[in-house]
């Protein structure tokens, strides 16, 4: 893997697209100092189409990301698919929101390969990818447009000039964030097994899926949409190796529902806990169901469960 692998080829899709695009090109405008903003869903919606560009920016170009009708009954709903043969790379490396960013007044979470180019997560330390780049993409989770104080932060911690970063927006609240949160079914499985202690140089590809809510009226409520999404209604699938003892000891705890805060929805929960997102069970962020295939030993193992009704009064509640 180069230097600048993930910046590279999450640079080159993006100019790709600019160029087949002609209403994401009008999306793309350059920021006061330098640099690129476009923009998915701060002034007017994307769409799905925009969701998918943004979700194939998170993950590098590295997964095919799709939008289709769902396969279960109970859940009437269209799903954004993924599936990876480069799910550290992709998902851990890149796509993960990993990247707090504040500066002054602005406050988004960063996803992208540009993290990877920063490397300050401690995710980092474990997984490596650390990337050396003259240019970077990001992603960010936000409804305020990136200010040139933004990008010359961004700047500042990934040695890259203002002029060499791109960054796409959208708030969650808008159908393309709705989606490109939505896609990260596989990422969210990777990040609870890293946190469990499973050695992710085991998990050879992933494929994964998950409801696409109705959009919300304001972002605390598309974020608990999004969140029961993936807690109760995304379904996974990781090709792995090494043992079976392993595989069932942890697997067990990798499903949203190894959490004593599952069952309820993530609006209820986060009123529980007096909106103190980090007063939350961290073991909770995970889908609701995940199948792990041994292509040593052959055997395969299904933990969790999708919980429709929950999705249901989630959505149209």
């Amino acid at each position: 893997m180069s230097d600048a692998y993930l910046n590279e080829r999450a640079w080159s899709f993006v100019e790709a697209r600019l160029a087949g695009d002609e209403t994401l090109r009008s999306r793309c405008s350059e920021a006061a100092g330098g640099g690129r903003v476009i923009d998915c869903g701060i002034t007017g919606d994307g769409g799905y189409e925009a969701g998918l560009f943004l979700s194939r920016l998170t993950l590098c170009d590295l997964a095919e990301v799709s939008i289709g009708p769902g396969e279960d009954p109970e859940l009437p709903f269209d799903q954004v698919f993924v599936k990876t043969s480069q799910p550290v790379a992709a998902c851990m490396a890149s796509q993960y929101a990993g990247w707090q960013l504040s500066v002054g007044d602005f406050f988004a979470m960063g996803s992208g390969p540009m993290r990877a180019a920063y490397g300050g997560e401690e995710l980092f330390k474990d997984i490596g990818h650390v990337e050396k780049a003259a240019r970077v993409v990001g992603a960010l989770e936000t409804r305020q447009r990136p200010t040139e104080e933004v990008f010359d932060f961004i700047s500042l911690k990934t040695g890259v000039k203002p002029n060499n970063i791109t960054l796409a927006a959208a708030p969650t609240a808008s159908d393309a964030g709705g989606v490109q949160v939505v896609a990260r079914s596989v990422e969210t499985a990777l990040h609870k097994l890293h946190e469990l202690g499973f050695d992710l140089a085991r998990v050879l590809s992933g494929k994964g899926s998950a409801p696409i809510p109705p959009t919300a009226d304001d972002d605390l409520a598309a974020i608990g949409r999004t969140n029961d999404a993936v807690l109760y209604g995304a379904r996974v699938e990781l090709e792995v190796t090494g043992d079976d003892e392993s595989i069932a000891e942890l697997g067990a705890k990798t499903p949203s529902c190894a959490s004593g805060d599952h069952g309820a929805l993530f609006s209820e929960i986060f009123e529980r806990y007096d909106r103190d997102f980090y007063r939350i069970d961290p073991g909770l962020f995970s889908p609701a169901e995940v199948t792990f295939r041994s292509v040593d030993t052959g055997s395969e193992f299904t933990f969790g469960s999708i919980e429709p009704e929950l999705v249901r009064r989630s959505f149209l509640g």
